[in-house]
Order: C-alpha cells, then sequence, then structure tokens
C-alpha cells in the first residue's frame, strides 16, 4: 500500500514524534511512505529515513503550535497527490489552513482521506487555557466530518468531538503508541553522573499549557533535600523567564532540549518519578515512553492522561491546585522507594496493555483496509 503522509518534520513537537514512529513503522511492514511537509526548499533532516521520499510545501510562518502556509502550497500538494497517486492520505493534522483544503483536493482527485486530530484538550473547561484549546476544538469540528476517518487517541475526545457535531461513525479511537522493545526498563548510569540520589524527571515543552511553573513553585516549597535533584528536559518560551528563579541550588538542572533519543532513554531509566503537570493534553507520549520504562508517574487528569493513569497505574491530580497537590506528593515519592517502584512497574503493565507502538500500527492498517473496502478501491489500480 502506498500512503502519503502529511505532517511536520520540524519543530520537535509531539506531532513530528507521532509522524516519525507512524511511518516508520509502516515501512518496516513493506508499506510506501511519500512525506509531505512544512519546510524550506534546501530542507534536509538526515535522522529521517532516505527510503521515504518527501515533498516540501512552502510556509510562510511555522511552530510548534501551528502553519501558515503560502498561496502555493495548496497547488503544489495537489500536484503531487495526482503525480504520486497513493491509495491512502494519512494527514497528522497541522493545524493549518491547509487543513481545511484538504478534504476538497483528495475528493477531486479520488483519494481516501483519513486524519489524525492531535490538539490538547480539557473536556472540564477548568482553566483559560482549556477554553482557548476548546476553540480549536468548536473551529475544526465542522471540518473533520469532511475527512473520511479521524482518528484520535480516547473516548474523552471522541465525547467531545460528537458533542460538537463531528458523527461517531467518521471518529477512530487508536491511542498513541511507543515501541516497548526500545522503551524499556534498563540500566542507566545518568544518576551517577549527577551525583543525586533519587531523580525526578519533566519532559515536554516549557510553555504556560504545561504548567510546569506550579511544578516548580511545589518542588521548591517541598524542601526536597540535596539527595534529590529535578531535571527539566526540553525548551519553550517560558524558559528565560522560569530558569533564573529555580536552578542548581534548589536540586534544579536545566537540561534543555534532548535530540538524542538514546540519551532522552537514558534519563527516564535513570528516574524515579516522572512528572506532567499539564492544563490540557491530547495523550501524551512522554508520559507514555515513562510509563514504558518503568518509571513512577504523576500526572494530571487533563485529556485522556487521566484515562492511561487510571487504576492505580500512576497518580492523577487535578489540572486546578498543581502545586499545593505536588507539595504533599514530592515528600512521598521522596521517601517511599517501593512506592514508585511498583507504581512502575503497574505503569509498564498498563503500556504493554493499550499503548504498544505494534498494536497501534495494527489498528491503523485495519482502518486503511476499511477504508479502500468502502470505497471499493483495489489496490491494484495505483499500481
Amino acid at each position: 500500500m502506498h500512503i502519503a503522509w502529511l505532517g511536520k518534520k520540524s519543530p520537535f513537537c509531539g506531532n513530528v514524534t507521532y509522524g516519525r514512529e507512524i511511518t516508520n513503522a509502516l515501512l518496516d511492514r513493506g508499506h510506501r511512505v511519500s512525506f509531505l511537509h512544512f519546510a524550506q526548499e534546501d530542507f534536509a533532516d538526515k535522522t529521517w529515513r532516505s527510503d521515504c521520499p518527501e515533498v516540501v510545501l512552502p510556509f510562510l510562518y511555522k511552530s510548534q503550535v501551528y502553519t501558515i502556509p503560502t498561496l502555493r502550497s495548496s497547488q503544489i500538494l495537489t500536484r503531487s497527490l495526482a503525480k504520486l497517486k497513493p491509495n491512502i492520505v494519512h494527514a497528522s493534522l497541522t493545524l493549518s489552513t491547509l487543513d481545511f483544503r484538504l478534504p476538497e483536493i483528495c475528493d477531486d482527485l479520488d483519494i481516501p482521506l483519513i486524519a489524525t486530530f492531535h490538539p490538547p484538550f480539557d473536556s472540564k473547561l477548568r482553566n483559560l487555557k482549556s477554553s482557548t484549546q476548546f476553540i480549536t476544538y468548536q473551529l475544526y469540528a465542522p471540518f473533520l466530518a469532511n475527512y473520511d476517518r479521524v482518528i484520535i487517541f480516547s473516548n474523552l475526545q471522541k465525547d467531545l468531538l460528537t458533542r460538537l457535531g463531528v458523527p461517531s461513525r467518521k471518529l477512530a479511537v487508536i491511542p498513541n503508541g511507543v515501541d516497548v522493545q526500545k522503551y524499556s526498563p534498563g540500566i542507566s548510569h545518568f544518576k551517577a553522573r549527577i551525583k543525586t540520589d533519587r531523580l525526578f524527571v519533566y519532559m515536554g515543552r516549557i510553555s504556560t499549557e504545561k504548567n510546569v511553573e506550579a511544578m516548580l513553585k511545589a518542588w521548591k516549597l517541598s524542601n526536597m533535600g540535596s539527595e534529590c535533584k529535578l531535571i527539566i528536559v526540553g525548551d519553550g518560551p517560558l524558559k528565560s523567564t522560569l530558569e533564573p528563579f529555580y536552578d542548581l541550588e534548589d536540586g534544579i538542572i536545566w537540561h534543555g532540549f534532548e535530540s538524542n533519543e538514546q540519551k532522552r532513554i537514558e534519563i527516564l531509566r535513570a528516574a524515579d518519578a516522572f512528572i506532567l503537570p499539564s492544563l490540557v493534553e491530547g495523550l501524551s507520549l512522554s508520559l507514555l515512553e515513562a510509563m514504558a520504562c518503568g518509571v513512577a508517574c504523576i500526572a494530571t487528569d487533563a485529556g485522556a492522561d487521566g484515562e492511561v493513569l487510571e487504576g492505580g497505574a500512576g497518580v492523577t491530580i487535578a489540572t486546578q491546585g498543581v502545586t499545593t497537590q505536588l507539595k504533599t506528593l514530592l515528600p512521598i515519592f521522596r521517601d517511599q522507594p517501593e512506592l514508585t517502584q511498583l507504581l512502575g512497574y503497574k505503569g509498564r503493565q498498563r503500556v504493554l496493555e493499550r499503548y504498544t507502538l505494534s498494536r497501534n500500527i495494527a489498528s491503523v492498517e485495519q482502518l486503511y483496509g476499511e477504508m479502500l473496502q468502502s470505497r471499493q478501491i483495489p489496490l491494484s489500480r495505483w499500481a
């Protein structure tokens, strides 16, 4: 099968990771993948596989959150799809105006169109940030109904979109998946290198919706002691604002963005606890990766993360009052290694049961097959 994947290769975010993992797995299973993405004309990233040919789409502006395409991008996309003749177009939605044009383009070319809808959410609308994200869902809902299928990550997300008018039959719940061979418990010397006995990890963007400041305040108020360190792995717009007030004297290490996947795995394997204090989420890949590595996890119930940790696979806190809740929990996680070991074990078991990459890919392949069958399009047509 030939899949034309429309997504992102930069800047680094969950959408990029999702696209890389899924397309690599599809290639491993013998499918052809063509990758269409917004980039400069001379874009070249050697970390991506060479057996996945790409089409570069021009843009005016691109960030981790949204993209502004040029007027030519729609024409280039249409010509490229007509030339490639894929069996399926799979759009990992980049939050751009092209998302709204894509159903019309694929309908004219008679190519089945599947989307993955990533934006974070908090269905309880408990804070300003979740209200802002809800506007994104309201904006997209009428257009998502024009896609043949829309992949989402949880039943909570499905309930939200159906309330906004997206037909239930259009929605396919396929949670994120993790390569559990790669992300697994193992030996790590990272704690010895940074000279700490207990290691707490945050891994993600340093931005308003991630609520990192609330976590940092809780850490400082908890007086965790010299034997504990909190490492912040990531970058973002709030880093320069927060870093001067929370430093190594408080046991906080600002590691910055880590592009090397093996180094990220080494940090997770060394961790005693992983913290995700987000105000809004989709289904956090970083959370699943930490759980797969056997790390005890604390996360808010934003998005689908509470669903991931339900039933004792981790500790869930509310998005309101994060500082107060963490101030209570952090000393417990520091003083009870047996508890963190148990939660780490249960977290990995949860990933093995529900969130493996192989399970994810099998579900995506099944959806592709159902789409072709419903449209009665034989694979030989595109040979």
